[in-house]
């Protein structure tokens, strides 16, 4: 019995130093070719090393094909209450989907990977996502 007790102990002890020592959020560096204070649409699924196709401190409408892989839209806004959060619109096989992106750093996504053969339509600023 004592044994059990005090391996439990020894676990949560563990448990609490791991979650102790866990780094906590920070931003991911700002992409090149997308100031702070711009959401950046990239055509590439793996990054945004390469230049923003999309680069826009205001809403923006249009008709957008993603890249051949796919491409990353990045909300490197800033804060500024209800107008720093990006509702995303994009179709696809016909059918209308939208998200709602945080600015860098989060919490919540401030990226997003949508796939090839879609078409991006808007990126709207607006306040807080509703999760």
């Amino acid at each position: 019995m004592h044994h059990r007790i005090a391996a439990t102990a020894a676990m949560s002890t563990a448990l609490v130093a791991v979650l102790a020592s866990a780094p906590t959020a920070s931003a991911e560096p700002s992409p090149p070719n997308c100031p702070s204070g711009n959401v950046c649409v990239f055509d590439s699924n793996v990054g945004t090393d390469g230049p923003a196709v999309i680069k826009t401190t205001g809403d923006w409408r249009g008709s957008h094909q993603t890249g051949i892989v796919g491409s990353t839209i990045f909300n490197n806004g800033t804060r500024q209450p209800g107008h720093d959060h990006i509702q995303a619109t994009w179709v696809f096989n016909g059918r209308l989907y939208d998200r709602c992106l945080h600015f860098n750093p989060g919490p919540g996504d401030y990226k997003l990977i949508i796939g090839d053969h879609a078409t991006i339509t808007s990126l709207t600023w607006r306040g807080e996502c509703d999760f």
